[in-house]
């Protein structure tokens, strides 16, 4: 390459793939390599040890060609010291990884890796876009992970949730409110990986309420209740006068959390009490396919009184006006407007806010996501239906309702 002529971008540019790969040529033994694909590749030529040696410098454009020059000098001062570049990069990265792996955002890179498995791509793809944005880019990613406080967490966690303007992925995600829930919540997981690999002490994430930091967002229909607002509304159901089929429309709501008109247009056909199973028929679904419902000791106890009710007629819920239809649209959310929970002046919860307190609740006790999503019926709209499996993660699935249906019953739930 002694009497090789400068590179150009234009002449990078212009060069074309062809049957076979081929080199453009620079000053000092660095070459472009074009591929057949049409990739075009650095490469620096050097000979050390008595041998003829290559160093991979990276592709263009990415690394362009000053850059490439620039690497490439700095390759040749290593190989005159006696060391191969190749050897010095991958312990620069080793150096790189170890120093990043007590960070903050290190931790929590490590703490997703390990978690990536078991999330959907819908949720993996959530915390990555808002952890990246929130930790990674910011500065307080870069500090060690000892040196954090339950004040720095306090104050990410604050500054999230009092923003204004947000983008239309965190609008979707429920707001600055809820991204701020979600931060808190996945810092927390990756402070107890920090705990159990001796990188920190403590849970800085666990030191002060959510509540005490952000507001909770404007009134609005099917939010989720928090603890407090669940005990009170059992109390309410325990007061309420209505229909008892309404009563125990609202108590499977909750121990179920399926969309409301998959629970009011329920036929008896459907369940299996023996084997506690509830199996809703895919032209029933939003995703038109099936779906089952493991079901917990409360909820077979509650459908075993209603059978006694409605067990003759071909709805669970029939109208009342007319048992030829099911319980209409408005009844539930009705009688939530009666408590208090619904409508003007109310804290806006609907029949259907019972599906994101079920969600909230599982993942802040760090339940299997993709368990949780499944029960949820959230399936990817380009799933095939010939590999679609109704009854995934069954056996999971069912201790989680179980578990959660004793949740409920702690906060106040009467059968």
């Amino acid at each position: 390459m002694k009497n090789a002529k400068a590179l150009t971008a234009s002449t990078i540019n212009a060069a074309k793939p062809k049957d076979k790969p081929y080199k453009l040529s620079d000053l000092n033994r660095l070459s472009l390599t074009v591929s057949k694909v049409g990739t075009k590749s650095w490469s620096w030529a050097y000979r050390l040890d008595g041998q003829d040696r290559t160093y991979q410098i990276g592709r263009w454009p990415k690394i362009g060609l000053a850059e490439a020059r620039a690497r490439r000098a700095e390759a040749e001062k290593l190989v005159k010291a006696g060391i191969h570049p190749k050897a010095h990069d991958g312990q620069q990265v080793a150096q790189t990884m170890a120093e990043q792996a007590t960070t903050f955002w290190g931790v929590m890179a490590e703490w997703i890796d390990i978690n990536r498995p078991k999330w959907s791509s819908s949720y993996l793809d959530q915390v990555e876009r808002f952890a990246g944005r929130y930790i990674r880019d910011a500065e307080i990613g870069k500090r060690p992970l000892r040196s954090l406080t339950s004040a720095d967490i306090y104050g990410l966690t604050r500054s999230i949730g009092a923003r204004g303007k947000t983008t239309g992925t965190e609008r979707k995600a429920g707001g600055a409110p809820s991204i701020a829930t979600l931060i808190k919540m996945w810092c927390s997981g990756v402070f107890r990986l920090g705990i159990a690999s001796g990188r920190c002490d403590n849970n800085p994430a666990a030191g002060f309420k959510l509540s005490d930091v952000v507001a909770k967002p404007p009134t609005k229909n099917n939010r989720p209740l928090d603890a407090d607002e669940l005990k009170r509304l059992l109390s309410k159901l325990k007061e309420y006068r209505g229909q008892r089929t309404t009563i125990i429309a609202i108590k499977l709501l909750l121990l179920t959390f399926v969309r409301t008109i998959e629970l009011r247009a329920a036929t008896w056909p459907e369940f299996d009490l023996e084997n506690a199973l509830w199996t809703i028929p895919a032209d029933r679904m939003k995703r038109r396919l099936p779906h089952v419902v493991p079901l917990s000791a409360q909820a077979v106890t509650l459908l075993t009184e209603l059978k006694q009710l409605t067990g003759t007629k071909a709805w669970l819920f029939p109208n009342r006006r007319d048992d030829a239809r099911y319980m209409s649209a408005t009844t539930i959310n009705r009688a939530l407007e009666y408590m208090g929970f619904a409508g003007r002046d109310s804290i806006g919860f609907t029949a259907h806010g019972a599906r994101g307190t079920a969600s909230t609740y599982l993942h802040e006790e760090d339940f299997n996501p993709k368990h949780v999503d499944r029960q949820l019926a959230h399936v990817e709209k380009k799933k095939v239906v010939g590999t679609y499996n109704k009854a995934q993660y069954l056996k999971q699935r069912r201790v989680m309702m179980q578990e959660y249906a004793d949740y409920i019953s702690e906060q106040g739930l009467t059968i």
